[in-house]
């Protein structure tokens, strides 16, 4: 009997995917980062994964001028599976389920989103590297992270 109760637990275990299989917080994005430009500018914050999210917020502007902003999350959806989701100006969330990831390396994807579709990050030593894009790569609009000052 114990060795069936055992049994139906190991097939029910496999049942799920391992929480590494639904993709890790990726901690290697914390902090405040920033690209300047001469007067434009793009800064993006995340906080150390807690509570199994992170938060975080971004803004892009030209001088003292505010051009846009966004609430942003990484969290787990209710499949269990590592998700991006993006509030730009206070409107209704949008989810990016994970696509793929690797170490300091993840992507997201939302092929039926209009733009952006795809959104990936990436470490390149002391550097963040960020892109949104269409599904298929084209349109893409890249970004390089400083640590912020």
């Amino acid at each position: 009997m114990l060795k069936a109760a055992l049994g139906a637990v190991a097939v029910l275990a496999g049942a799920v995917p391992a929480r590494a299989e639904q993709g890790a917080l990726p901690a290697w994005l914390a902090g405040c980062w920033e690209q300047v430009a001469g007067e434009r500018w793009v800064e993006e914050c995340w906080m150390k994964p807690r509570g199994d999210i992170m938060l975080g917020a971004g803004r892009a502007g030209r001088g003292d001028t505010l051009g846009e902003w966004e609430a942003t999350q990484i969290g787990r959806g209710d499949d269990g599976m590592l998700t991006f989701w993006a509030s730009p100006k206070g409107a209704a969330r949008t989810a990016f389920p994970l696509q793929a990831q690797s170490r300091g390396s993840v992507t997201f994807l939302n092929a039926g989103h209009d733009y952006p579709q795809r959104i990936r990050y990436w470490r390149e030593g002391a550097l963040l590297k960020a892109e949104i894009a269409l599904a298929d790569g084209s349109k893409a609009i890249r970004f390089t992270y400083q640590r912020a000052k």
